[in-house]
């Protein structure tokens, strides 16, 4: 009897990644499409990043933390080829066609109508390659009052409603990380996926229309749902979870801080019991149901921090690990880069850059047909020359389009 079938590998001996012969284009800056874009890539796709000569993408220039290079650029680049052009030159326009007609996907997050100014609205691209997937990423989509306003990350956080219920009673608090870029990019890159599948049975591309707004408010269905009908919206509740307690962090003796989380009353008993070693607060009317334990929580809270004062952060996990207590370290960025539990999986891969080999997490699905592709993060302008070669361009006529400023 046979064994499983082997997938095919290539003559690298390499088991073929999902996009593997994917062209992928991208007019991107900042974070939602150049974090789209590096999904596609990390599955094996040939991702074609264009940038403006001399500048590039702005977000090369948003800092210098990883030895000179910008922390978001790092972070949303690897695998990609980049190809300056200045699109307003006809020349440029005129490779960027070229480049169209081989591509599958055209990825766009420029300022709102720029693209159609430029002749790459869907209806224009698809008319020469009906194949031709195209993704619009935008603040708040095509149509409506709001179509041509300026949308930054911070700008969708307050725009949806997500600040309203993020920090503490006194003070709304963004998000740590660019939470809003991260929803339309990662709405997008499932976008695209969907419509290659669809393409596969249609033959036909299709236009995509990611809203930053949209993706944040689809992830606020939660407190939307909860403030029904004019209903009391859930209270900002600092790192504690706003309608269950006791769900956050609680500090220790040591000087460190604890998360623990309760979802139901059989961990209120056990955690009463073995953790705080007071069997008899369970039945304490005060906290005897979710409800009145929210209700009261400042009275729980100097219970519990009570007992942990005289404890340290490894004595409380290990009470809470006896009593099956989900619980998590408070852990800061140098405390996630030695994460055990990352080295114990082997997640980290090193990449390579203009500034030499940088540590990148692989990416977080793994499937065990394939390694993903995490290749090295392209300097401005770094494959010009090898991608006009490629359209047929001489090394003469290149020289001459980077003279003119073209490239």
């Amino acid at each position: 009897m046979s064994g499983p079938a082997q997938p095919a590998r290539d003559s690298n001996g390499a088991a073929p990644r999902p996009l593997d012969g994917i062209t992928v284009v991208s007019l991107e800056h900042a974070i939602a499409a150049p974090f789209c874009t590096r999904q596609l890539a990390d599955m094996g796709a040939r991702v074609i990043k264009v940038e403006r000569p001399g500048v590039g993408d702005f977000a090369r220039g948003y800092d210098e933390r990883v030895k000179g290079l910008a922390s978001h650029f790092v972070w949303t680049n690897r695998s990609k080829e980049s190809l300056t052009l200045d699109l307003k030159q006809p020349q440029a326009a005129e490779i960027l066609g070229q480049l169209l007609d081989r591509a599958d996907v055209l990825v766009q997050n420029l300022a709102p109508g720029a693209a159609a100014r430029l002749g790459l609205s869907f209806d224009a691209l698809r008319e020469k390659n009906p194949r031709l997937i195209v993704c619009d990423i935008s603040g708040y989509g095509e149509g409506g009052s709001y179509q041509d306003k300026k949308a930054y990350d911070l700008l969708i956080q307050s725009e949806s409603g997500f600040l309203s219920v993020t920090g503490t009673p006194d003070t709304p608090a963004k998000a740590g990380c660019s939470i809003s870029d991260i929803a339309a990019g990662m709405y997008a890159y499932s976008g695209i996926l969907s419509a290659l599948l669809l393409r596969g049975r249609t033959g036909l591309g299709s236009r995509i229309d990611v809203s930053m707004l949209e993706s944040m408010v689809e992830w606020m269905g939660f407190p939307m749902y909860y403030a029904f009908e004019g209903a009391p919206p859930p209270p900002r509740a600092g790192a504690s979870h706003a309608t269950i307690y006791p769900y956050g962090p609680f500090p220790v003796g040591d000087g460190s801080e604890v998360m623990l989380g309760l979802q139901n009353e059989r961990e209120w008993a056990a955690f009463c019991e073995v953790v705080l070693q007071q069997s008899d607060v369970a039945a304490d009317s005060r906290f005897n149901s979710n409800s009145q334990r929210v209700a009261n929580k400042e009275a729980l809270r100097v219970l519990i921090v009570t007992t942990f004062a005289s404890l340290s952060r490894a004595q409380v996990i290990e009470r809470l690990e006896a009593a099956s207590i989900a619980n998590a370290s408070v852990n800061t960025m140098i405390d996630v880069w030695n994460h055990p539990q990352l080295a114990e999986r082997k997640r980290w891969r090193q990449i390579d850059s203009a500034a030499g080999p940088l540590p990148a997490l692989m990416p977080p699905a793994s499937n065990s047909a394939f390694q993903a592709r995490m290749d090295k993060i392209p300097a401005l302008g770094e494959n010009s020359a090898s991608i006009l070669a490629s359209l047929g361009y001489s090394e003469e006529q290149i020289r001459s389009l980077a003279q003119q400023g073209v490239i």
